[in-house]
């Protein structure tokens, strides 16, 4: 008795070229997941490269601390031999979502994190004049 064959699977001849901003020293010491169309990824800070069947591909990013944060996503229609960039850029914080686009993002979040060390520093300050006097 034979068993039905099933067909093979498409070779990758295009490519995702995703670019994670940021690095362990300014970002977090985890790299952000990467899941394209749902299937996680192996991914790290800079330059990660997928090679995919052309077609229709969801790009959903996200980095892992305390909870989840920094989310984004990005839909792509690749052609055959294609080459997409992509850029995701986390945030300062966990209380931001992330960017993720076809050219450089900035990274959203710096001015809570503007506002929070100013109020450290006045805090700093405010103790430090009270115990001259």
């Amino acid at each position: 008795m034979t068993t039905p064959q099933q067909p093979p699977a498409p070779a990758p001849t295009s490519w995702i070229r995703l670019t994670v901003q940021g690095s362990v020293m300014t970002s977090n010491m985890i790299s952000p997941k990467v899941r394209l169309n749902g299937y996680p990824v192996p991914s790290s800070y800079g330059e990660n490269v997928f090679p995919v069947p052309p077609g229709h591909w969801h790009i959903d990013v996200d980095c892992q601390w305390m909870r989840t944060y920094g989310q984004a996503a990005l839909d792509l229609d690749l052609a055959e031999g294609q080459t997409v960039d992509a850029f995701y850029a986390p945030p300062y914080h966990q209380f931001a979502r992330g960017r993720i686009g076809l050219e450089r993002q900035s990274r959203p979040g710096v001015m809570f994190l503007v506002l929070l060390l100013g109020i450290a520093l006045a805090v700093l300050v405010l103790v430090v004049a009270l115990s001259i006097l």
